[in-house]
């Protein structure tokens, strides 16, 4: 199951669209679903969880916390929509495609990609792209 929750001012519509589209990315890396929870939150949200759990005190536009087992895909996926704003604004974007981004990017790290070093970071880049084309195609 795919559940999706709201912190911030983010509502998105069609929820379906996005869990279906969750769900072509798991089957193309031959995983199968758990339980997935998107929470889109504020920047403040956020960085409270990123200095209690993580120890880090900066803002981030994600933090992931993996239940995975096997193959059975489970987490919960804090986004902060402030971040994804003002990236996208940064890389001259659409706040769409900004989310998209960012949300194959918390399903890859579940399905275990990584981008602490520079050769995971290419690879992730390239899954991400691969996997928001995914977005608009039907099953």
């Amino acid at each position: 199951m795919i559940e999706f929750h709201f912190k911030s001012d983010l509502l998105l519509g069609n929820i379906s669209d996005y869990s279906d589209w969750i769900n072509r990315i798991l089957d193309s890396e031959d995983f199968v679903l758990g339980q997935i929870d998107y929470i889109f939150c504020t920047d403040d949200y956020l960085l409270e969880l990123n200095q209690e759990y993580l120890n880090h005190d900066t803002f981030t536009d994600i933090i992931t916390f993996d239940y995975t087992d096997g193959i059975s895909i489970s987490g919960d996926i804090f986004i902060s929509t402030e971040r994804v704003e003002e990236n996208a604004s940064s890389f001259k974007v659409e706040f769409e495609e900004e989310l998209l981004r960012v949300m194959s990017h918390g399903v890859l790290h579940l399905m275990g990609y990584s981008d602490k070093s520079d050769e995971d970071q290419k690879i992730m880049r390239k899954k991400e792209e691969e996997k928001m084309k995914m977005f608009h195609v039907e099953p």
